[in-house]
């Protein structure tokens, strides 16, 4: 609790609540991040390979 109140007396954040929110919120990105790691750690092919392929092989035009 201290934590938090420090966040609050400091003016870092608007109130308790503020503070409950912002870490609930990173907690759900640190989640999301988790299972996106897992799949990547699968190895597993998406759809989009071949469109990444296709498109890696096209000359750039960059004039």
């Amino acid at each position: 609790m201290d934590f938090v109140d420090g966040q609050v007396s400091s003016g870092t954040a608007a109130s308790r609540a503020a503070v409950v929110v912002r870490a609930l919120e990173r907690d759900k990105r640190r989640a999301a991040a988790e299972r996106d790691a897992a799949i990547y750690a699968e190895g597993e092919t998406g759809d989009l390979d071949g469109l990444a392929a296709w498109a890696g092989a096209q000359p750039l035009d960059l004039d």
